[in-house]
């Protein structure tokens, strides 16, 4: 026995057997079908792969049903055969008259899920996707270091620690009297955030300028943290110096003055802050003209 190679004629498997399995069944081990295996080639060098064939079901037929038994005929009166067909035909218009009203049938639904709109706008509108929450940077040693190192100040919103509680700003401001305030909350009293005390220096003389304060400083401008305890009561803490600041202000630009901070204080909670900003500058009231002398 001399052993040859067919292909599945479905998936195309090469499958080995023997001269004595040729007109054999076998399954195919990839796609399970069932092959008829083909006849061995004459010679032993194969050079072409012999496909097998599909094993196809054989339908078996049903036999002819047999012929119905012709019954016994019987004769009935042509009259009552007429009066039958009569009301077999007055039944079938009896319902046809009232099918509508016993048999309806439902009208199409509407999906449930189809927006019904006027004329060209839809009367839904989508949500507009949320904003990623700012995240306040981890508190390590590695923030604060009360060094003006030269790594550059990220370029993230203002964020930090101000007394073991984590700090996010979320509104800048420049006032008249030369106080630069970053804050959390946008309205309200300023009870979270930092404040820098320029000593009444206007916007216009910051902009575009660098400031650096080292811990060594003997006196620079008052810096000011505001907090809130557990129970409510809000808290200060002013430093003249032993602190580390670095302040970059870009340019003033219709009453808006962009810049950057890396803070940190000395107190036993390691406060620091770093990030951008950009203060909204207020301005003095114009005054108006002067009241005409009382005659």
């Amino acid at each position: 026995m001399s052993e040859f190679k067919y292909a599945c004629p479905v998936c195309g498997q090469h499958i080995k057997c023997d001269s004595s399995q040729a007109g054999s069944v076998m399954d195919c081990p990839t796609c399970f079908q069932k092959i008829t295996v083909p006849q061995a080639p004459a010679t032993d060098e194969q050079k072409f792969i012999l496909t097998g064939s599909k094993v196809t079901e054989k339908k078996t037929s049903m036999p002819a049903a047999a012929a119905p038994v012709a019954a016994a005929e019987k004769k009935f009166p042509a009259a009552v055969l007429l009066v039958a067909l009569l009301l077999v035909g007055a039944a079938g218009a009896a319902v046809l008259v009232f099918q509508g009203k016993i048999f309806s049938r439902p009208g199409p639904v509407a999906p449930t899920n189809q927006v019904v709109s006027h004329g060209n706008k839809p009367n839904q509108k989508k949500a507009p996707p949320e904003k990623p929450a700012a995240i306040a940077p981890p508190a390590s040693d590695t923030n604060w270091m009360l060094v003006l190192g030269t790594n550059a100040i990220p370029d993230a919103p203002v964020a930090g620690r101000i007394h073991a509680q984590d700090f996010i700003a979320e509104r800048a401001s420049f006032s008249t009297n030369g106080t630069l305030t970053i804050r959390a909350g946008k309205s309200g009293a300023a009870d979270f955030g930092v404040l820098v005390f320029f000593g009444g220096a206007q916007a216009e003389s910051l902009s575009g300028q660098i400031i650096n304060v080292m811990t060594n400083a003997e006196k620079a401008a008052r810096v000011q943290l505001r907090w809130k305890e557990a129970g409510g009561a809000a808290q200060r803490q002013d430093f003249t110096n032993g602190y580390a600041m670095r302040l970059e202000f870009g340019a003033l630009a219709k009453n808006r003055l962009p810049g950057k901070i890396y803070l940190c204080t000395p107190d036993e909670e390691k406060s620091y802050l770093m990030g951008n900003f950009t203060a909204g500058v207020s301005r003095p009231k114009a005054l108006g003209p002067p009241a005409a002398p009382k005659k």
